[in-house]
């Protein structure tokens, strides 16, 4: 499979054969890139979420006025979930939300999502992330030639101090280490960017099916 790759400042490009890249043919693994990318955001939540039962709000334990003879509804505690301030009927209980997904599964997501943002040219390479002094416009620039707009993902392996310090403050750019890189990441991005040495590490993980 093919990819376009840039030099260091992107100045420059060229069409370069990655066969170690993987293919599919049909819908093979559709199915197991949205499976992943559920389990991952259902493993992002914390699941701290609480509320208060009637019978766990303080107060409320005297009965507010007699049952009969004074005209209004019947109440037994103003702890009520119809009173203001009383519990809440159903209402959120810390809980775990992780799922559990089969290590093949994960494989097969990861390099379905790899493949199909190969295909629709969604994955540029650059020789190395470099930037002079580890300044931001400078990193601004070179990410600017490849991807003038959009969220961006630069991926590499490890990043460099300097080129790390230039484009964290880059708004719409986020970094990634490949060994980190997951379904979701490569789903989300509009564009991702991938240093040489990043893209022989990702390869590597899909052949190891390490994913």
């Amino acid at each position: 499979m093919k990819l376009t790759v840039f030099n260091s400042d992107a100045t420059t490009s060229s069409e370069k054969d990655f066969a170690g890249l993987p293919t599919f043919e049909g819908d093979k693994g559709l199915q197991a890139v949205k499976e992943v990318i559920v389990a991952i955001n259902a493993n992002n939540r914390q699941g701290t979420h609480s509320t208060k039962t009637r019978g766990e709000v303080r107060g409320g334990g005297k009965k507010p006025w007699r049952q009969k003879g004074t005209g209004r509804a019947r109440a037994g505690s103003i702890r009520s979930p119809l009173w203001v301030g009383g519990g809440v009927v159903f209402g959120p209980k810390p809980r775990d939300y992780s799922k559990k997904i089969n290590g093949k599964v994960k494989d097969l997501a990861f390099s379905r999502a790899l493949f199909d943002r190969a295909v629709a040219g969604e994955i540029a390479v650059i020789e190395q992330f470099v930037s002079p002094a580890a300044k931001t416009k400078a990193m601004n620039t070179v990410v600017g030639r490849i991807a003038p707009k959009g969220k961006v993902l630069l991926v590499d392996a490890p990043f460099a101090a300097e080129a790390a310090r230039a484009s964290r403050n880059i708004a719409r750019v986020t970094l990634q280490e490949a060994a980190k890189l997951n379904t979701l990441d490569l789903a989300q991005y509009k564009k991702i960017i991938v240093s040489t040495k990043a893209l022989e590490a990702i390869i590597a993980r899909v052949k190891g099916g390490k994913n």
